[in-house]
């Protein structure tokens, strides 16, 4: 039997996913290496938008028309990924009339179904724009879960023989005769069925071929195999608001600008976005006026996000390209286009592609453009099925709404659970008994924990990537130990609680460019939940000497905990034992 070439991709994003799922399905033998959960990179700090292709209608009508082919490819093949909410571009009085005549006709000539509403009827479909919006365009515009979309094709190139290595991080590229053979990685700490190696164990992977999927990250990897890539990358504040302000994405009928967008987003509302380049997409300053311009700006078009509660912000970096010789001063002024970069006809360095630019809502598009490439350079003839073969979870639309019926889903934890879980409810739902809530903010059951498990191992953000616990409004303030509690007795007690730092650590990271007014109230009881009520800020576990519990066997007088007025007896009535006053 002949052996399948082999293929190496670097990068567990959308973009890396979707090609090791194209590739595999094409019969190729395909290792996709992570050096994070998979989503660790830009992926995993987007505002979740599916575009329509209405904000580049403009500006940008290649990327444009990218956009709206592939919106009605998602929806066809990730529909349990997907929210069809439908967007507004909308006007506001001092915003250019001209410019919203450019909007709507560039639209209709990329084929984007567009249709004008009065300013009235804007308010009509939601209730909490401003009052004075003139008019706005309605477009086909969504949202999508881009954790729950990567982890689906992953599991997907798995299922037709795909290895996925996450927390392998590439510490150089192997070139041997001029031509890349593969790559070394170190694993980092992690475990379960996608991490193989030990903490700091380096690892020499060859391949027939390499694809550079990194994104933002794709110049450091070219640099490795000494070649340039020239990713501008681009910094973008997200803010998260507490709940659902607007059912439909808003985005503002204007040129370039920040804080244009907003999308509904499951639970809550993300709010968007900045554009500024940065030298190095790890280091970069995460400032809190940038946040304070999301709400002072898109308060404009919905007045109550400026008393609304921010749970969190963070920060993603766009993997923006543009050909040499361009010149282009602006980071919002360089396309959204893809490029393919194959390092053999470009630099001399053949065995090697790198994919950059684009947007997730073309994923599968760079995805299937990038397998043609690599199955031609090997030879190999087998066609792109990824437009046409649904996802796992997404094979029948009509399941969701049967599994409402058959399991007598008319809780919101109930369809929360489905609408997670698409094609997969019944195999999932059914695998633990009992199966009581974990999640309330974001309605996460035992099962879906469970589940989640078999891949994650003890990556505690792992399981929250894929099931969305301790997303929700309490950050995991009531259910980050409940998750940990999960992986017992399989682990031992230091594993998990070091997991449960892990994604304590993690919540708080975001929560912390939010610290005001109700929101910092949340996190003041947050921290008092874990760092008083569970001990967590002095956990005697964790102490470098033992704890001697004799101390408080033998009462206040072995320990020396209280003085001599306190041996007469303990006060459970609020101070006042022996006296009216509490004098005693």
């Amino acid at each position: 039997m002949t052996k399948s070439p082999s293929v190496l991709v670097i990068g567990g994003g959308s973009t890396g996913t979707g090609i090791a799922r194209d590739l595999a399905m094409r019969g190729l033998d395909v290792t996709l290496v992570e050096r994070g959960n998979l989503t660790h990179g830009t992926t995993g700090r987007m505002h979740g938008l599916l575009h329509s292709g209405g904000r580049y209608a403009v500006s940008d009508q290649a990327s444009a028309r990218e956009c709206i082919v592939e919106n009605r490819v998602l929806r066809r093949i990730a529909s349990h990924c997907v929210e069809m909410t439908g967007g507004l571009f909308v006007q506001r009085p001092e915003d250019d009339d001209e410019y919203f005549e450019k909007k709507l006709n560039g639209c209709r000539e990329c084929g984007i179904p567009a249709e004008v509403l009065s300013g009235k009827e804007a308010r009509e479909m939601e209730p909490y724009l401003a009052g004075d919006i003139k008019r706005a365009i309605k477009v086909p515009d969504g949202a999508i879960d881009p954790f729950r979309l990567c982890v689906a094709n992953a599991a997907s190139a798995v299922e037709h023989g795909a290895r996925v290595e996450t927390h392998s991080e590439v510490s150089d590229v192997l070139v041997e005769d001029g031509e890349v053979v593969g790559v070394e990685v170190t694993h980092k700490t992690g475990s379960g069925p996608y991490v193989h190696g030990n903490p700091g164990e380096k690892e020499n992977i060859y391949a027939d071929y390499v694809v550079n999927a990194t994104g933002a990250w794709a110049g450091q990897i070219g640099d490795l195999a000494g070649v340039e890539v020239e990713v501008r990358p681009s910094k973008g504040v997200m803010t998260i608001m507490n709940t659902r302000q607007v059912d439909t994405v808003i985005n503002r009928c204007r040129p370039k600008g920040d804080a244009d967008i907003i999308v509904p987003h499951e639970t809550t509302c993300i709010l968007g976005t900045t554009d500024e380049e940065v030298e190095d997409p790890d280091d970069y300053p995460e400032e809190g006026w940038e946040v304070d311009l999301m709400i002072d700006t898109l308060s404009e078009l919905v007045p109550m996000l400026k008393e609304a509660r921010t749970i969190r912000s963070f920060w993603g970096v766009r993997p923006l390209y543009e050909p040499p010789g361009t010149g282009t001063e602006d980071p919002t002024d360089i396309t959204r286009e893809f490029f393919l970069l194959d390092h053999g006809d470009r630099d001399d360095l053949p065995g090697m592609t790198s994919i950059v630019g684009g947007k997730l809502t073309t994923y599968r598009m760079m995805a299937e453009k990038i397998s043609d490439h690599v199955c031609e350079k090997l030879d190999v003839e087998a066609e792109c099925r990824t437009a046409d073969v649904p996802l796992p979870g997404s094979e029948d639309f009509s399941v969701l709404r049967d599994y409402m019926d058959d399991f007598g889903l008319r809780s919101p934890i109930g369809r929360r659970s489905v609408q997670r879980l698409g094609s997969r409810a019944d195999e999932v739902l059914n695998s633990v008994d009992p199966n009581p809530v974990v999640c309330e903010c974001e309605a996460v059951t035992r099962a879906e924990i469970q589940d989640s498990l078999k891949t994650a191992g003890t990556e505690l953000n792992s399981v929250r990537i894929q099931t969305r616990a301790s997303m929700g409004n309490c950050q995991g303030a009531i259910c980050c130990h409940r998750m940990a509690n999960e992986l017992a007795p399989e682990y031992d007690e230091g594993t998990i609680r070091a997991a449960l730092d892990d994604l304590y650590q993690e919540r708080w990271k975001g929560e912390r460019h939010g610290m005001w007014g109700e929101q910092l109230s949340q996190a003041a009881l947050k921290h008092m939940l874990h760092a008083t009520t569970m001990n967590r800020d002095n956990d005697p576990a964790t102490a470098e000497s033992p704890v001697d519990f004799n101390a408080f066997d033998g009462g206040v007088g072995a320990g020396g905990f209280a003085g001599e007025n306190t041996r007469a007896g303990g006060v459970a009535d609020g101070g006042k034992k022996g006296g009216e006053n509490g004098d005693n």
